[in-house]
């Protein structure tokens, strides 16, 4: 599943694999970051959220393990 985050001046758009259960975040700064052992739950929040970024910082930052992949 994936979603662009365009109410979000920190995300630019998140892809979700509920399958490895694994979601990648690209943000407007250019960086992509992938979290692992995401519940499906944590995803469909944030894409309700209505502040992404607030939902991200209290969420999912510093919460679940995770890889840099770009920017």
């Amino acid at each position: 599943m994936s979603a662009a985050m365009g109410k979000s001046s920190l995300l630019k758009a998140a892809v979700y694999d509920d399958l490895m259960a694994v979601l990648e975040l690209a943000f407007h700064s250019g960086a992509i970051y992938r979290y692992f052992a995401v519940p499906t739950q944590i995803y469909v929040e944030l894409l309700r959220a209505p502040s992404q970024g607030r939902y991200f910082n209290s969420h999912i930052r510093n919460r679940f393990l995770y890889t840099k992949i770009a920017g």
